[in-house]
C-alpha cells in the first residue's frame, strides 16, 4: 500500500548567477519532442476511474512502463545520445544508473552502433543488471556511493562520453517531452504529480507543462525515507540526507546535482512537495 501526505510550501527566488545556466526552454523541448520520435513510444494517458472517489478528482496515469525500455528514462538517453558526434559515438558511451537509465542507454547505443559501458551498485536487481547486458553493454558493479566516480574514472581512461542520468539539459529536455505529451492528449489536466528520484524528469515536465499552460500546478512525490528534496529546498542549496533502503530504489539517489534544483526554482512558484510512503 501506499499513502501521500503534503510536506511543504516553498516561494524561493533565484539570482542572477543562477539563470545564466539555465537554458531549458520549451523549444528545445519540442527538439526533442521530433529528435526521439523515431526511438520511442507515444505512451497512453489512461484514465483510473475507481481513484476518482477517493481522490475526489479524475485520475489519469502516464504510463511510462508502456515505453520501449520500460521507463521514461528513454527519452533523455536518446535525446543526449543523438546529439553527439560520429567521433564522441565511435569512443563509447558511460553511465551510472540504478537500472533503468543504463537499460535507455544501452538499448539507444545499441541503435545507433556504438558501445556502452553501463556502472551500476552491487545492490541492483539481478533482472535489471542482466537485462542490460542482453543489450550488448558492459556491466561494471560497484558499491552505491561509488558509481558515478567510477563511471567518471572510466570515461577519463577511455575518453568516452558520460551520459548523466539526470543532472543535464539535454536529458532533461528528452523527459520533458512526457509534459507535452500530457498536455496535448488531456488539454483539460490542471495537476500533475512527478515522482522525484534526481530531478530530470520533473525539470524537465515543469519546464514543458509551465511553458505550455502557466496555470497547470506540478507537484513532486519522493519517498519518506529520503525526503532529499524537500530538504535541499527549503534549504535553497543541495544537502545530503541519510541514506535509507525503500522499495522506490529507483528513487533514492544521492544529491550531488544542482541543475535540476534550479530549474524547479524557475518553473515552481508556491510549489508544494509531498512525501510519499510506500510499505
Amino acid at each position: 500500500m501506499f499513502y501521500i501526505w503534503g510536506f511543504g510550501w516553498y516561494n524561493q527566488s533565484i539570482n542572477a548567477e543562477e539563470e545564466k545556466y539555465m537554458s531549458l526552454t520549451l523549444e528545445k523541448i519540442f527538439e526533442a519532442k521530433n529528435r526521439i520520435a523515431p526511438y520511442t513510444t507515444r505512451t497512453p494517458l489512461i484514465r483510473l476511474e475507481k481513484l476518482d472517489e477517493y481522490l475526489g478528482c479524475q485520475v489519469y496515469l502516464k504510463a511510462e512502463c508502456m515505453q520501449i525500455t520500460g521507463a521514461f528514462k528513454l527519452r533523455g538517453a536518446v535525446n543526449k545520445i543523438r546529439m553527439l558526434t560520429p567521433e564522441q559515438l565511435s569512443c563509447g558511451i558511460v553511465a551510472a544508473s540504478s537500472g533503468n537509465h543504463g537499460k535507455a542507454v544501452a538499448y539507444t547505443a545499441k541503435k545507433l552502433g556504438a558501445k556502452a559501458t553501463i556502472v551500476m551498485p552491487y545492490t541492483a536487481p539481478a533482472i535489471k543488471v542482466n537485462a542490460i547486458k542482453e543489450l550488448g553493454a558492459e556491466v561494471v558493479q560497484c558499491e552505491t556511493s561509488e558509481r558515478f566516480d567510477v563511471a567518471e574514472r572510466i570515461c577519463r581512461e577511455r575518453n568516452a562520453t558520460m551520459v548523466p542520468p539526470y543532472n543535464d539539459e539535454e536529458i532533461m529536455a528528452g523527459q520533458g517531452t512526457a509534459g507535452i505529451e500530457i498536455l496535448e492528449q488531456c488539454p483539460e489536466i490542471d495537476t500533475i504529480i512527478v515522482p522525484v528520484s534526481g530531478g530530470g524528469l520533473i525539470g524537465g515536465v515543469s519546464t514543458a507543462v509551465k511553458g505550455m499552460d502557466n496555470s497547470v500546478k506540478v507537484y513532486g512525490a519522493e519517498p519518506a525515507a529520503l525526503p532529499r528534496y524537500s530538504a535541499s529546498l527549503a534549504a535553497g542549496k543541495p544537502v545530503k540526507v541519510e541514506q535509507k533502503k525503500s522499495i522506490a530504489d529507483a528513487s533514492c539517489p544521492r544529491c550531488r546535482e544542482t541543475s535540476a534544483i534550479r530549474m524547479w526554482r524557475r518553473t515552481w512558484t508556491d510549489s508544494l512537495m509531498w512525501r510519499m510512503s510506500i510499505c
